[in-house]
């Protein structure tokens, strides 16, 4: 089974808003790796970083992709640090993968520095600029499509995203 399209970027990049946008223009479902995660943990993911630690977050996160790529046939939105685990790259391959690049200011003000994001608790705008940077080569590497949204709407990108869809 095939995704209509894989979302990838980093924190505020837009990925669950515009994957539900899109989703709703093709008339497929929307799903959202980092929602089964927490279905399957039974806990927010800021929980488990902290209960049970990111390497345990990123096992669960890597069997999340896996499930929703061999199951899903719509719009799926990977966590942000999903594409760190090599396998999860492999799983990517022949899927339509979109890389939604955001500016550092732009995604400080949509992820907000007051966060609940756990890899973003000391020092957020500092956590955020290093984690950008370490994820680019790997976001720019998997991507299909590359679609810059700093100051862009969401229906703006979608259409964007849309033309450069496959069939």
């Amino acid at each position: 089974m095939t995704a209509k399209a894989v979302l990838i970027g980093p924190p505020g990049s837009g990925k669950t808003t515009l994957g539900r946008l899109l989703a709703e223009r093709l008339g497929v479902g929307f799903r959202d790796t980092d929602a089964d995660v927490e279905a399957v943990a039974g806990k927010p993911v800021s929980d488990i970083f902290v209960e049970d630690g990111e390497e345990r977050f990123r096992e669960l996160e890597h069997e999340a992709v896996r499930r929703a790529l061999a199951e899903h046939d719509g719009v799926l939105s990977l966590g942000g640090g999903a594409v760190l685990h090599e396998e999860t790259q492999a799983l990517l391959e022949g899927h339509h993968v979109v890389y939604l690049q955001v500016g550092l200011a732009d995604a400080v003000q949509r992820v907000g520095l007051a966060s609940a994001r756990p890899l973003l608790v000391l020092n957020p705008r500092s956590r955020l600029k290093a984690l950008m940077e370490e994820r680019l080569p790997i976001y720019e590497r998997l991507a299909k499509m590359t679609v810059v949204t700093d100051k862009r709407e969401p229906e703006e990108l979608a259409d964007e995203i849309m033309k450069g869809l496959p069939g």
